[in-house]
This record gives structure tokens, C-alpha cells and sequence, in this order.
């Protein structure tokens, strides 16, 4: 797959109707109703506070692919790029046919339609779907369910957001893109899917390395037994948690979103063309992410504590929140003290700044 030619093709036709942080079904609607002939799509349930839920089908390869988004409310990276991929799937071109001969593709756009409403991770009942693959106590938790169930995919792409604290270990980059392959128990042990679907996350970290070198990292594998990659992969369906983060300066995520799409497209073909699934044993020199990576650092900022004027260095995460059906991105107080081995967006001499003027949030 050439990237270049990819390139080339995202800054032509990407899809321009979706953009921000803050994406909801009415943001979606229009596009899935405008969706190509070749695309079925059916309302497979609603959301607790009624909203349709669509899952899109295309290809009539062999190969089964899951792929949903925003189970997170406010985590609608993977949303743009999928819609991104939806004009790229129907634009027939040569990697197209390759994957869609070789794969059939489901899709669930938005699978926390109310979360994402209020901006947050939980639905409108407060459960986090990412936490209820046992008891399935939400709605949309059993409709993603039921269709796993009912289209038995050999691969599932869980698309997430991660903050912009984290950066792959030891890179004073941010973590734009990190990759999971889930665990099945907390052993942690290499099984046969584990490895699958290492080797595709290798084959997603080739590519990116070149188009970004240091700003991928490997989330986490700590088992969580009510999760749902952990859970769908002790099914046995092999199951790739995408976690799109921050790229300099890019605060609505839309450069993430491109990688992110460059992501799931590579992912894909690998699946269309991928004669084995063993070489995996590069996953593991993919960095673990780390928690070293601000939005802002304030240094040598004077700050009153207790009648006295103490120096000290400020690490700030912006935070969003929704006001008058608006998203609003504010500053908060991630971490104090020396933060000479933290990295950042932006780093402000404060010597001369007022700790009062810098509008800060300890919420």
C-alpha cells in the first residue's frame, strides 16, 4: 500500500462535514442517509434516551471485521475516521477491491449516542459500556453485543480516545495513536488470537513509524474482567483497541483523525492480503505509554502557601465540558512540583505571570 498515494487522496477527500471533538448523531445522520448503494445499513436498536443506533455493512470477502465507535460519548476520533474510510471504501480504487473481495465489514457509528450529547464516557444511565461486556446492563452494551454475536467477526477495532497526558516511554513526543492487544485472564498469556492480533497491530506500526516515528505507543495490557476487549477476546474474536491521542497543537483532533484512518485502512489491507498472522514479537518493542505529556507547563510560577511565596512548576490538561450546547475546553491542574522531566504542548516561563490571571481549575 503506498502512503503517499493515500496521502494524497485523504487531503482531497476526507470527510469535510464532520470535524470538532464534539460529534453527535445529528452530525451523522445526513452522511449515513447519503451513505453509497453499496453500503446496507438498518437501525439495530436505540439508545437508552431513544436515539437510533446503525450498523453499516459492506464487502463480501471472507474475512470478518468488526469496527465500532464512540461506546465513549466523548470520544469521537474514531467516528471521523470512519466516515473518512466510508468514502475511501466506495471510491473503488485498487485497495478497495482488495479489501473488500477479501473482507466483509460491520460497522456501529456512534454506539453512545447519549453520552455524546453530554460529552461524556457513560451513557444517559451512567454506565460506562466499557465496563459492562458481563453484565450487560445498558442497552447499547446489548445491541453491540447481539451483533457480535449474530456476525461472529474473526476481528474487532475498538475505537477509543486517550487523554493528552500520555507519551510512548522514554519520547518527549505525545502519544498520538496507541494500540492494544488485549488479555484473557490476568496471566496475561500469549494465546494464538493474542498473537493474531499482535501482528496486525505490527503491521499498523510499520506504516505509522514512517509517517510519524515516536508518537505511537502500547496501552496497557492489565486484564480488566468486565471490560470489553478483554472480554471479546476471550471469546475469540480478536479484538484491536485504537486509542487516538494528541498531536501538537491539534486540539480537535483532526491530524489524529487522519492517522487514525491511516490506521485502520493499513489494518485492514493487512487483513485482505496477510498470507500468516505470526509475526507479532515487534509488538513488543512498541513503548508502553507513559503519563509525562501536558497541554501547558507553567514554570517557576510564584504561588502563595501559607502567607509565604513558593516557586514552583504547574502542569495543566485541558478539560472539556458542554455550556449551552456548546463544548467548552478549559484549563485544569493536572500535576505541581518539579516537572523538569515532563513534556508538553507548550512550555510558558511564568516568573512574571500572576497565579491568579491564569484562570486555573482544580477540578
Amino acid at each position: 500500500m503506498d502512503i503517499q498515494t493515500i496521502q494524497n487522496w485523504y487531503k482531497e477527500n476526507f470527510e469535510n462535514n464532520l470535524s470538532g471533538r464534539r460529534i453527535l448523531f445529528t452530525d451523522i445522520e445526513a452522511l449515513l442517509n447519503t451513505l453509497p448503494s453499496s453500503y446496507h445499513k438498518k437501525i439495530i436498536g436505540n439508545s437508552e434516551n431513544g436515539i437510533p443506533i446503525y450498523q453499516i455493512s459492506i464487502g463480501s470477502g471472507k474475512t470478518k471485521v468488526l469496527i465500532w465507535s464512540q461506546m465513549h460519548g466523548n470520544e469521537s476520533t474514531g467516528t471521523k475516521a470512519m466516515f473518512d474510510l466510508f468514502k475511501f471504501l466506495a471510491d473503488n480504487n485498487t485497495i478497495a477491491k482488495t479489501i473488500l473481495n477479501n473482507c466483509e465489514l460491520v460497522f456501529i457509528p456512534l454506539l453512545n449516542p447519549d453520552g455524546a450529547i453530554r460529552f461524556t464516557r457513560e451513557n444517559a444511565n451512567g454506565i460506562d459500556l466499557n465496563r459492562d461486556a458481563v453484565d450487560r446492563l445498558a442497552v447499547e452494551s446489548n445491541i453491540l453485543r447481539n451483533v457480535l454475536d449474530n456476525f461472529n467477526p474473526q476481528f474487532c477495532f475498538n475505537l477509543h480516545d486517550q487523554r493528552s497526558i500520555f507519551n510512548p516511554e522514554n519520547s518527549p513526543n505525545p502519544a498520538t495513536l496507541s494500540f492494544l492487544a488485549p488479555s484473557i485472564s490476568e496471566e496475561r498469556e500469549l494465546t494464538n488470537g493474542r498473537i493474531e492480533t499482535m501482528s496486525v497491530i505490527v503491521a499498523i506500526n510499520k506504516m505509522l513509524q514512517k509517517l510519524i516515528p515516536g508518537q505511537i505507543g502500547r496501552y496497557t495490557d492489565e486484564f480488566y474482567p468486565t471490560a470489553t476487549g478483554d472480554n471479546f477476546q476471550k471469546l475469540g474474536h480478536n479484538t484491536i483497541l485504537f486509542e487516538a491521542g494528541h498531536f501538537p497543537d491539534d486540539y480537535d483532533r483532526e491530524k489524529t483523525r487522519e492517522y487514525n484512518f491511516y490506521a485502520m485502512l493499513q489494518g485492514l489491507y493487512f487483513l485482505a492480503t496477510a498470507n500468516s498472522f505470526t509475526d507479532y514479537k515487534d509488538y513488543f518493542n512498541i513503548p508502553n505509554n507513559d503519563k509525562k505529556y501536558l497541554d501547558i507547563i507553567y514554570r517557576n510560577l510564584k504561588i502563595p502557601v501559607e502567607n509565604k511565596i513558593a516557586i514552583t512548576d504547574i502542569g495543566i490538561q485541558f478539560k472539556f465540558k458542554v455550556l449551552e450546547n456548546k463544548l467548552h475546553m478549559y484549563k485544569a491542574i493536572e500535576t505541581t512540583g518539579n516537572l523538569s522531566k515532563y513534556y508538553a504542548n507548550s512550555v510558558i516561563n511564568a516568573e512574571k505571570l500572576d497565579y491568579l490571571d491564569l484562570e486555573l481549575s482544580n477540578s
